[in-house]
C-alpha cells in the first residue's frame, strides 16, 4: 500500500477567496499550492499552525509571547521507559514472526502426510478395525 493522494474540499466565502488568489498570485503558485503548503506545515507541526502577516511577524516581540509550537521538556526516565518498550516491542514482534514461522512448518508437514485420520471416523467402525493407537 502506497501513500495514495486524497482530495479535500470546504466552502470559504467570497472575500477569503479572494484573499487566497491574491497569495497564490504573489508567491507565483497555483491555489491548490497554497492548501497543499499550509495542510503540510499544518501536519509538520502536529496542529500547531498560526498564519499570521509577514509585517505582524516582525513586529513580534519574541519574548511577549512563548515560542509556537509550544515546546514542551520530557524527562529522561521517560525517554528511557519509551525506548525500552520499543525495544520490547520488536522482541515480542520477533517472537510472533518465529512463532508464525513454527506453525506454517507445522502446517507443511500436516499437508505432507499421507493419510489423516480423525477419531471421529473412528467412532464408527467396528472392533476389528486395522487402526490403532499407541
Amino acid at each position: 500500500m502506497g501513500n495514495k493522494n486524497k482530495t479535500i474540499s470546504f466552502r470559504v466565502n467570497e472575500d477569503a477567496f479572494e484573499t487566497l488568489r491574491e497569495i497564490a498570485e504573489e508567491r507565483d503558485i497555483s491555489l491548490s499550492a497554497v492548501f497543499r503548503d499550509y495542510v503540510d506545515m499544518l501536519v509538520a507541526h502536529d496542529g500547531q499552525v498560526r498564519v499570521i502577516p509577514e509585517h505582524e511577524l516582525d513586529d513580534m516581540d519574541v519574548d511577549d509571547e512563548p515560542s509556537f509550537p509550544p515546546k514542551v521538556e520530557v524527562p529522561k526516565s521517560f525517554i528511557r521507559e519509551h525506548e525500552r518498550l520499543e525495544l520490547e516491542a520488536d522482541h515480542l514482534r520477533e517472537q510472533l514472526e518465529e512463532h508464525k514461522r513454527y506453525v506454517t512448518h507445522l502446517r507443511e508437514q500436516l499437508d505432507e502426510e499421507e493419510e489423516v485420520i480423525f477419531l471421529e471416523d473412528l467412532d464408527g467402525e467396528s472392533e476389528e478395525s486395522p487402526y490403532r493407537l499407541g
